[in-house]
């Protein structure tokens, strides 16, 4: 084994440089002591990670040999829990039986607060770029032009980088835009407008299901331009996802929020169950009429990205329209085919799916740190 002896301090490492080894295809080892409902609902995973699930309460009197039959001891061991508590008493115990061990600074919850930040590669006149959130796979886009910028599909826990980053470009953020009423996270777009003065805009078929602000907002339609610096933002209504499903494109880019990933299309069912079908077929019309109807090099930007996203050379999760007519089988198919492959064997719903709508709809009023904890887990908007 790889060291031997209790250390005086167990070693922790941070979500971020965890986050960066798995980013750099580094062969990763976790120990995720969770209880089993929260690892099979959510877990870290990747191509170079490997992780194996052992509960915490069996581990409190030492590692029993079943475990010690599934840990490397020709690699570093990375213990997981929901907090950092845990992690570093068992972290402990594989340092006295011998195991190079660290533990996960501030668990899973630490884990969700990583957040990425890359430029797009574009012809754009616009410098765009893309957050992402590795633990959920939110995607969030920042458009800067002459002085001046939007932030689509914010996250309410990252106001702070969203604002840190405008500044750095020496920019007036303008707007801050939904593209509709999120169901996995809570939406920045007032937290934005109400710290800096920028507009907030939610679509107004968005809007139609009951949106109660606490700050002015302005509403979209089909057909609308607002104007960012020297480029536009064209307002596309692309139903489906939710009745208010709306995209936005800036020149080659095109924002499609929850109505098409770069690996799937979205799902019918969180806005109303009952209708699923129904919305089904109206995504179909979305996607065929007015998706597929733009240029094939057209950057398609979503709003979330799952394990099986494959990203860019630069680190981006985007696709070129004619990139996914060609590998999204969905997109090929006729209407009662996608219908049945869209509403049929949906994913488990976001966690606390029905209060995060209520907040963002401005129903339910939500402390930062509740926020946070209802938002944690995967987005599961995808179909499949």
């Amino acid at each position: 084994m790889t060291a031997t002896g209790v250390t005086d301090s167990i070693e922790s490492t941070t979500p971020t440089e965890l986050h960066a080894r798995i980013d750099s295809d580094e062969d990763v080892f976790l120990l995720d002591v969770r209880s089993a409902a929260d690892f099979d609902a959510w877990h870290i995973d990747g191509p170079t990670v490997e992780v194996v699930h052992y509960p915490y309460f069996q581990l409190l009197e030492g590692i029993p040999d079943t475990l010690h039959a599934k840990l490397p001891d020709d690699q570093p061991i990375t213990v997981v829990c929901a907090k950092g508590d845990s992690s570093e008493l068992v972290a402990e115990r594989l340092e006295e039986a011998g195991y190079d061990s660290t533990h996960l600074e501030h668990g899973m919850r630490g884990w969700a607060r990583v957040y990425e930040f890359t430029t797009l590669d574009t012809d754009s006149n616009a410098t765009i770029a893309q957050y992402r959130r590795p633990s959920s796979g939110c995607l969030a886009s920042l458009v800067v032009s002459d002085g001046e910028a939007a932030v689509i599909d914010p996250l309410r826990a990252f106001t702070d980088e969203y604002l840190r980053d405008v500044r750095a470009f020496d920019a007036e953020l303008r707007y801050a835009l939904d593209t509709h009423i999120h169901a996995d996270h809570v939406s920045g777009v007032r937290e934005l407008a109400g710290r800096t003065g920028a507009t907030a805009v939610v679509p107004e078929a968005a809007a139609a299901r009951g949106v109660d602000y606490d700050v002015a907002f302005d509403t979209v339609a089909n057909g609308d331009t607002l104007s960012v610096g020297t480029v536009d933002i064209d307002v596309i209504h692309a139903p489906g996802h939710t009745a208010g499903m709306t995209a936005y494109e800036v020149e080659n880019v095109l924002f499609t929020g929850d109505g098409l990933f770069t690996d799937s299309v979205a799902r019918p069912d969180l806005e109303d169950p009952a209708a699923a079908r129904n919305a089904a077929r109206t995504l179909y019309g979305s996607l065929t009429r007015t998706v597929s109807a733009r240029p094939a090099e057209t950057i398609v930007a979503p709003a979330h990205s799952s394990d099986s996203a494959v990203p860019t050379d630069g680190g981006a999760v985007t696709a070129t329209l004619g990139e996914l007519t060609e590998t999204l089988a969905a997109l090929s198919m006729d209407e009662t085919e996608f219908v049945e492959f869209v509403a049929a064997d949906l994913p488990p719903r976001p966690a606390n799916y029905e209060t995060i709508i209520a907040a963002n709809l401005g129903a339910e009023s939500l402390d930062d740190a509740t926020a946070f904890e209802l938002e944690l887990g995967p987005n599961n908007c995808a179909a499949n």
